[in-house]
């Protein structure tokens, strides 16, 4: 096994926050506050899937 890659580690903690915000907001009914973690979530794994294909496709990413 190879070592951590942290940036990736950070995407999914920042993710998974996202999904927690958006638990928290549908309980507190708060259509902004879903909508403004809908948004991060999308952009944080999207980011990271195309980060994890260019690292893919270059060969720089051990699996």
């Amino acid at each position: 096994m190879s070592g951590i890659k942290w940036n990736f580690l950070f995407l999914a903690v920042l993710a998974a926050f996202s999904i927690v915000g958006m638990g928290i907001s549908l309980g507190e009914r708060s259509l902004p506050g879903m909508l403004i973690c809908f948004v991060v979530l999308v952009s944080v794994m999207g980011y990271g899937f195309k980060t994890k294909k260019k690292l893919r496709e270059s060969g720089k990413l051990n699996q």
